[in-house]
């Protein structure tokens, strides 16, 4: 029991911090257009709990479990590190380091598109972007790789405050693949993903429309599914287009690029 509680407050003391630091800054897990990588995220958060495992297992030898020959033998804990850990440890890296290069050459060749977000107030940025799309609907992919990931994580860490002596929790083999198939998906996510628009804002004030996004080449803006008169910014990319007197907030915004339609953004007064 003993040996347990002070698991939980090393991992406290390893996450507590690590956690204020990228809700204040979260710059470390933001991807090139500003949002919330999932990918980073999920690499980061794999990388804290294997650490805060072989520093808790590193403490318990040193201390209760008598020296270096707790280390040692076939069975030790950590026999388990390479044949389980590290692949499961790996598919996030893969999908990270993948998901970066893919996205990176896609935009390159423009055949995504990327806007930056608009800023908060705070500069944080919400935690829903780990599951959304650059247009801020919920993505499935996105979805289970977070929610598949945060199981096993649960899994690990529960596992082995049930039992530090023991170390390493034995896993089975398999278990890779709930971090694994996920990470795989993710990436051919990104693979597939189709360059269409993507709205990121809109604003309506003084009778006139504002839209703010990415991927607006040759664009029909519609509301309501009423085709508008747009204008591009040549500074910012953001389409202008005067508001019919008809049209009553809350609407439905849509860009249509190149045959490709942006998903339906719902416009509602502030207030």
């Amino acid at each position: 029991m003993a040996s347990a509680l002070c698991a939980l407050v090393l991992l406290a003391a390893l996450a507590g911090p690590a956690g204020l630091r990228l809700y204040r800054r979260p710059g470390a897990v933001t991807g090139r257009d500003g949002r919330l990588s999932t990918s980073t995220a999920l690499a980061l958060a794999w990388t804290l709990i294997l650490v805060w495992l072989l520093v808790s297992i590193l403490g318990y030898g040193l201390t209760a479990g008598g020296g270096v020959r707790y280390f040692d033998g076939p069975d030790g804990p950590l026999s388990s590190l390479t044949s389980v850990y590290l692949p499961l440890l790996g598919g996030p890296y893969v999908a990270l380091i993948a998901a970066k290069t893919v996205v990176g050459m896609r935009v390159e060749s423009g055949t995504l598109a990327k806007p930056a977000p608009r800023p908060t107030a705070t500069g944080r940025r919400p935690l829903r972007e780990l599951i959304a799309n650059d247009s801020g609907r919920t993505d499935l992919v996105d979805l289970q790789y977070v929610v598949l990931s945060g199981v096993t994580m649960l899994y690990v860490v529960l596992f082995f405050l049930s039992d530090v002596r023991a170390g390493l929790p034995r896993l089975p083999s398999e278990i890779w693949a709930l971090t694994g198939a996920p990470a795989g998906a993710y990436l051919v996510n990104k693979l597939a993903t189709r360059a269409n628009p993507v709205i990121t804002h809109v604003e309506a004030a003084d009778g006139l429309l504002t839209v703010e996004g990415g991927g607006f080449t040759e664009p029909r803006l519609t509301v309501d599914d009423t085709a508008l008169p747009a204008t591009a910014d040549p500074a910012t990319g953001a389409l202008t287009a005067p508001l019919p007197a008809t049209a009553r907030p809350p609407f439905t915004v849509v860009v249509t690029s190149r045959g490709l339609r942006s998903d339906p953004y719902r416009y509602v007064p502030a207030g």
